[in-house]
């Protein structure tokens, strides 16, 4: 098998994990109480660790991007759905390392889900009827879920979306092909999947040395993960 066609293979396969896990009548845990809260609360931790980021003007739009695009609180089933419909078209034109970083962010989207789905299920265990999510709450049900092969393998997709990402710029002609193609991916109803591939590479041009601010993140999280292991007080003030 060629390396464009086990590529092909592999975000075939990651796209139909993510879209069974986010069905709710083969996944039932997609309805359960503390999964609304529990996202929200996520996306709000993700935003005050990630100030730093944030807060810098290169590295805001990157920053931003993983909140939004990638490993944060949103619906990515119409993103999906378009990868599915346009991919015997995408494997022709897009080159192998941008439809293996798409295949990696369909990865880490399922992967971040899936530990959602534990955690919720835990918190329900630990608090069934409670309302509100706070850290040391958190920390219980992050403890009672485990898997820090997992949480590691979240980490390390981090790194492969953005490195994907930023290698994506070293292509020749990416921009002038992403623009090209804005208004007829539009006319084809394509907008979400246009929408990360021009969003990402437009916030990664701007960032300047990419494997710093990656591995800036990852060293983060990594910290984050052993002090909710270890119930540090401050799990979150890295």
């Amino acid at each position: 098998m060629s390396r464009h066609a086990d590529v092909v293979h592999r975000l075939q396969r990651r796209l139909a994990c993510h879209q069974a896990l986010q069905d709710p009548v083969r996944e039932p845990r997609n309805g359960l109480r503390w999964l609304p809260e529990l996202r929200r609360w996520q996306t709000a931790r993700l935003e005050r660790s990630f100030k730093r980021f944030l807060d810098d003007p290169r590295r805001a739009a990157a920053a931003r991007f993983f909140l939004t695009d990638v490993y944060g609180d949103r619906d990515f089933s119409q993103r999906d759905a378009d990868i599915a419909r346009v991919l015997p078209t995408m494997q022709r034109l897009l080159p192998s390392s941008l439809l293996s970083t798409v295949a990696d962010g369909i990865a880490l989207g399922a992967l971040t889900h899936a530990l959602d789905l534990r955690m919720a299920e835990a918190l329900g265990q630990l608090s069934p009827n409670g309302r509100k999510l706070d850290a040391a709450r958190y920390g219980e049900a992050y403890r009672l879920v485990g898997k820090p092969l997992l949480r590691e393998r979240q980490i390390a997709l981090i790194h492969d979306v953005g490195h994907g990402l930023g290698g994506a710029l070293r292509l020749p002609g990416i921009t002038a092909l992403l623009r090209m193609s804005r208004g007829p991916a539009h006319a084809a109803g394509l907008a979400e999947l246009q929408g990360f591939l021009e969003r990402g590479v437009a916030a990664f041009k701007q960032l300047g040395d990419v494997e710093a601010f990656l591995a800036e993140i990852q060293r983060v999280e990594r910290e984050v993960a052993a002090r909710l292991v270890a119930d540090a007080p401050d799990p979150f003030g890295v």
